[in-house]
């Protein structure tokens, strides 16, 4: 399986990742900023889901077409 960023470029676990849009966080009640920066990504089961980490955000599941591989 392999999982592409909005650009087609293969994405790994570890990379970092860039938001190509604002992106509002369901339950947390804040929005994500382009071009905010998000390190230590994990690959999922899913090609287009990827889980990550943020500040004060637990269990972050973001699409892979809304980010970009650094």
């Amino acid at each position: 399986m392999v999982v592409r960023d909005s650009v087609g470029n293969p994405l790994a676990d570890g990379d970092a990742v860039t938001l190509i849009k604002d992106l509002k966080v369901k339950g947390a009640g804040q929005t994500l900023k382009r071009g905010t920066v998000i390190r230590s990504i994990r690959l999922t089961g899913d090609e287009q889901e990827i889980d990550c980490r943020y500040e004060g955000i637990k269990g972050l599941v973001l699409r892979a077409e809304f980010v970009r591989k650094l």
